[in-house]
């Protein structure tokens, strides 16, 4: 038996079946190299926690259920100059994920709001952290869903558990039902726990009426704003063709 066949069971065991994919070439390494033991341990190693790295990345990515594949790399900030680019990259630190601290993305639809929160959470989930992105029509569907089948404590905790919960376009329509009871019962239980991310076309200001209870709104309202990043985000949508074409036209003098 060669020295491969010999080490995969053993490694199967310890679960570090993964060196297996560039043992050979670390070997081949070893020898042309003349590297030391420690040396060649270390790069195996080395291996195995980036490849076990990589993959936890692609799963907290799947977890997350983005929409899109959205990127800070990938948005145009030279298209909307209103666009308060220092603070959107000083918040892709997420240094508000760790101080569990809210950001309220507000502007009119296509500025591109939906894309910065998905951004702002993709660098969230490669800094390890736990992401849920969420239309706020489909979470307050699913919630409403499963006060019927008695299952809303657990589906409940599917909004209140990750580090980072994205609720996008809140506010496209009125709330109704028990949808403002559910809508305060994710912000406050996530209040000073975990981080959230909000965009809406409405202005913070145009929120209370949503709840349809001035308490409620005011208790909603005290918890949102209290660790909160409130960014306005204007300018042309960038799904106006023209408007796209008009903005790559090189500028004459």
């Amino acid at each position: 038996m060669t020295l491969t066949e010999h080490l995969t069971p053993v490694l199967k065991k310890l679960r570090l079946s993964g060196i297996l994919d560039t043992l050979e070439l670390r070997l081949q390494q070893a020898i042309d190299g003349n590297l030391d033991y420690a040396e060649f341990l270390f790069r195996i190693l080395h291996d195995e926690t980036e490849r076990r790295d990589t993959k936890q990345l692609s799963l907290r990515i799947r977890r997350a259920n983005f929409e899109h594949e959205r990127t800070l790399e990938s948005f145009d900030f030279n298209f909307n100059p209103q666009v308060p680019r220092a603070k959107i990259i000083d918040l892709s630190t997420c240094h508000f994920v760790e101080r569990h601290e809210n950001v309220l993305l507000i502007g009119p639809t296509g500025v591109g709001k939906s894309h910065i929160a998905q951004a702002l959470g993709h660098r969230a989930c490669r800094q390890g952290h736990q992401v849920l992105y969420v239309a706020a029509h489909d979470m307050l569907a699913q919630l409403r869903m499963a006060r019927a089948d008695q299952t809303y404590d657990r589906r409940l905790l599917r909004f209140t558990a990750p580090d980072l919960l994205i609720i996008d376009d809140l506010g496209l329509r009125p709330l109704q039902h028990d949808e403002p009871l559910d809508l305060y019962e994710i912000i406050r239980q996530r209040y000073e726990r975990g981080a959230l991310i909000i965009t809406s076309n409405r202005a913070v200001e145009e929120w209370a009426p949503l709840f349809k209870d001035e308490l409620l709104a005011s208790a909603a309202a005290d918890r949102l704003l209290h660790h909160s990043h409130v960014l306005v985000m204007e300018g042309e949508t960038y799904r106006n063709p023209r408007t796209r074409r008009r903005a790559q036209e090189p500028t004459t003098h």
